[in-house]
């Protein structure tokens, strides 16, 4: 099994590199940027400049706020710089950040996500073999690449297009077109996965390489595990109440939750959304287990669902020995 960091969103830019190294030092297979208070081609770019085995892939940036051509010279520029460890990670988000954060039209965002994988890769193509660009899409089209405009070939052309989700549409959508999917936090669980997830990407018949990046309660102690419990159950009360993340809400008959958890964000209760998430709801929902046990725990859930997970080291790194005896148990798995 693969096994893939992730970043925190808070993590200062001036950090990164040292991050970055860190996760290539225990044994990590690839990290994964996300893109929410910096810019996640900048945060890769950091990350592969200090690194040299490590791959690095954006999970995810966000699409229609950037022209294909400007991603697509970015991620060239990545590949070419690391050597062939870059991949490309691109996300719809919702429609009210796209409106609202990004003054962007929301329109047909299925369609337009299909036609914009396919723009950046006609694009690449251009790139690697001089010319000329002709894309005409419903969304995009791009029919001018000057030799003055062309970076020219590099020696690893093919950037993996990955993607990341939760409803059944994109989820096909990937199947057909990525190369790889990335799985939400809050729709992570094993049954989710099996019973909508990988359905989707299953459909087209196609290889896509599934990360699967749950929640984790772990730690190297009961103690720890306590913690690290409340901390979930604050996380998720809050990323709930988005009615984006649902499914899984939906999908274990949970319904009631994210409209509690809604009416408190209407509200401005903030601190009392952690009390809708229960116990059950957190066991069902989140793999938990001490350091000695994780690696068994993920294995038993995702091991006959998925070749690849998302783990991240720990906040103390007094314990990533013991963390990367994890990600061993795990490779070995």
């Amino acid at each position: 099994m693969k096994v893939y960091s992730g970043m925190a969103a808070e993590i200062p830019i001036s950090q990164v590199a040292g991050y970055a190294q860190r996760v290539e030092g225990l044994g990590y297979d690839g990290l994964r940027v996300a893109e929410t208070v910096h810019d996640g081609m900048l945060l890769a770019g950091l990350a592969l400049d200090h690194t040299s085995s490590l791959r690095v892939s954006t999970a995810v940036v966000v699409a229609f706020p950037r022209s294909p051509m400007i991603t697509a010279i970015a991620a060239w520029d990545l590949q070419a710089l690391s050597g062939g460890r870059f991949g490309l990670g691109l996300g719809t988000q919702i429609k009210q950040n796209i409106e609202g954060r990004f003054s962007v039209p929301w329109e047909a965002p299925i369609k337009r996500m299909e036609e914009y994988v396919a723009a950046v890769r006609a694009i690449w193509q251009a790139f690697g073999e001089g010319g000329p660009l002709d894309f005409q899409g419903e969304h995009y089209r791009f029919s001018r690449l000057q030799p003055f405009f062309n970076p020219g070939p590099i020696d690893d052309p093919d950037i993996p297009v990955l993607m990341g989700g939760v409803n059944p549409r994109i989820c096909e959508l990937a199947g057909r077109v990525a190369d790889g999917f990335i799985t939400h936090p809050t729709n992570a669980s094993a049954r989710f996965v099996a019973e909508r997830i990988k359905p989707g990407l299953d459909s087209a018949g196609r290889e896509v390489e599934l990360i699967v990046s749950p929640p984790l309660i772990t730690g190297p102690d009961q103690r720890a595990l306590d913690r690290a419990r409340e901390h979930q159950r604050r996380k998720l009360g809050f990323l709930y109440s988005t009615p984006a993340y649902g499914p899984s809400l939906e999908l274990y008959g949970w319904d009631d939750v994210g409209d509690r958890l809604r009416a408190l964000a209407r509200s401005g209760r903030w601190d009392d959304m952690a009390e809708v998430i229960t116990d059950d709801m957190l066991d069902a929902l989140v793999p938990q287990g001490t350091y000695d046990e994780i690696a068994g725990v993920l294995l038993a859930a995702y091991g006959g669902l998925t070749s690849s997970i998302g783990i991240n080291p720990p906040d103390d790194p007094a314990e990533d020995g013991a963390v990367a005896e994890i990600i061993r148990a795990l490779q070995a798995g």
